[in-house]
């Protein structure tokens, strides 16, 4: 095959001529993917038009306007309904166990707030508490509050870096993503509260994204399971993966807050960790509690009560969380960790024997991984697949107000979670039928889903996967895949790293054009 003479152009090693963009036989995948890897190799070096770089600008500009946009709403609801949006109950119990443990230590996990409301966390966690009880309390809630909405963008952020993205583009999906997480009623709730969800969230986020090589990775998590217990199961996801070293300092750091409660705390901690009340449910509220969006919550509010429910529960959150954690890792070791710990973050909800609305602040990750996505995708039907999934996970999760007009109007309730169930009713959950199975487990439902989706797409991968079995795999830097590129084009025939789908590209950039 004799090409039409050609000057070389600034790329260098491409003649002008060729089209790297031609239209290819549909069953010539090499060719295809050949074609698209060149593009995304040599696109990095062609100098980007002067408009380029101004739409970036007009994104992050909207994105940052978006984002305002939401947290001033959300400022200017919680000032027009005073104590209904904001009302830090939970953030006021941590503060009083801060002040038990500065003098009273003893009573701790028998003092009560009110009937039925009492300190849950660790030992550790209280003395954290006892230091924020220094802070006067209207500066602590405000300090939650403001740190809690940065937490929403940030994880975002830290998500969509570890898929490759980078620049303006990633600050701006960041943004945007952000503004519409912080009005899904996991994260209202938690802010409404004064949880600390955001930001163990946060922290467990930024440990798993950081690379590899920093020798205190893992800590965060092991931080975050002493703070609360539900993290530790990113520990055996560590391990799975092949991070043994960062499954030792989480596990590590996890010991290490046990033994400074004990310190600080001996009797406490006696009675937390050796009596067994760390693991038993009720210690929390009502196991079928509307707001307990677990399976054993679904479980025991379809069966009736615990006795009947626990039985059944067992084995199937056994499953589930071992099938998670496996699925989790694996796709960790095939070079999607943040699918792998998105799915290990929403399995530790759902196998949780309470986890409250609030919890499921996993949704912003999730959210993450499928902008992520979509900006990663090659193709248009499948990019706006990946967006119209976004957008409806962030309806289902919306934090709807139940009122329009009126002196409650506008303020975020518990959007379609039981929606419009009010109390007695919202006792009476022996009598659930019809469409309030669906909106009384909602969650659970969407975070079944939600599970069952990245595992469907771990599938995919291991099927690929084995397509390729007994193909050896290289990896080609980038001037070995430009030079390997030019003689094939020169030479009419594919190259022999191109015809591998084994082949591994260094740059997470290159990478990421190529997809």
């Amino acid at each position: 095959m004799t090409a039409a003479p050609a000057s070389r152009n600034v790329d260098g090693l491409i003649p002008r001529r060729v089209r790297l963009d031609r239209e290819l036989p549909e069953e010539d995948s090499d060719l295809q993917a050949q074609a698209a890897l060149s593009r995304a190799v040599l696109g990095r070096f062609r100098p980007r038009p002067p408009w380029s770089r101004l739409l970036s600008l007009a994104a992050l500009v909207l994105a940052a306007l978006l984002f305002a946009t939401a947290v001033t709403a959300y400022v200017v609801d919680s000032m027009a309904h005073v104590g209904a949006v904001l009302n830090w109950y939970d953030l006021n119990v941590y503060n009083d166990a801060g002040l038990i443990v500065r003098q009273l230590p003893s009573i701790l996990y028998s003092w009560a707030l009110t009937p039925g409301v009492k300190f849950t966390y660790t030992p550790f966690a209280a003395v954290i508490f006892a230091g924020g009880s220094l802070i006067p309390l209207t500066t602590l809630h405000w300090i939650t509050s403001v740190a809690g909405l940065l937490s929403i963008p940030l994880t975002v952020w830290l998500a969509l870096g570890a898929m490759g993205s980078r620049g303006t583009r990633r600050t701006a999906v960041a943004l945007a993503v952000g503004a519409l997480a912080l009005w899904t009623e996991p994260v209202t709730k938690a802010l409404s509260l004064g949880q600390l969800e955001p930001l163990l969230l946060l922290l467990v986020v930024w440990d798993l994204t950081r690379p590899d090589a920093r020798r205190w990775k893992g800590a965060g998590v092991g931080l975050a399971a002493g703070i609360k217990l539900v993290p530790l199961i990113f520990i055996p996801y560590l391990l799975l993966a092949g991070k043994v070293r960062q499954a030792a300092v989480a596990a590590g750091m996890f010991a290490v807050t046990i033994v400074a409660g004990f310190i600080v705390l001996p009797g406490p901690s006696r009675l937390y960790w050796l009596t067994g009340y760390f693991v038993r449910p009720g210690r929390t509220g009502a196991v079928d509690a509307l707001v307990n969006q677990s399976l054993l919550g679904m479980m025991a509010r379809q069966f009736v009560g615990m006795n009947s429910t626990q039985p059944v529960w067992f084995p199937v959150a056994i499953t589930v969380a071992v099938a998670g954690i496996a699925v989790g890792a694996l796709l960790n070791r095939a070079g999607r960790p943040v699918q792998g710990w998105t799915l290990v973050g929403v399995t530790g909800v759902l196998v949780s024997p309470i986890s409250w609305d609030h919890h499921w602040v996993w949704v912003v990750p999730f959210l993450a991984m499928l902008a992520g996505l979509a900006l990663a995708s090659g193709d248009r039907l499948a990019r706006w697949s990946w967006l119209g999934a976004l957008l409806v996970t962030a309806a289902v999760f919306g934090s709807w107000p139940w009122h329009y007009s009126g002196d409650d109007a506008y303020v975020p309730g518990r959007g379609l979670l039981g929606w419009y169930v009010q109390p007695p009713e919202i006792y009476q959950v022996t009598h659930l039928h019809g469409i309030k199975l669906l909106t009384w487990n909602l969650f659970v439902i969407a975070g079944c889903l939600m599970y069952l989706a990245i595992v469907a797409g771990a599938w995919r991968i291991w099927r690929a996967g084995r397509r390729r079995t007994g193909r050896p795999t290289a990896r080609a830097s980038m001037t070995e895949m430009l030079l390997a590129r030019a003689d094939a084009v020169l030479s009419g025939r594919p190259a022999a790293s191109q015809r591998d789908p084994g082949i591994e590209v260094d740059d997470p950039e290159i990478r990421e054009r190529a997809s």
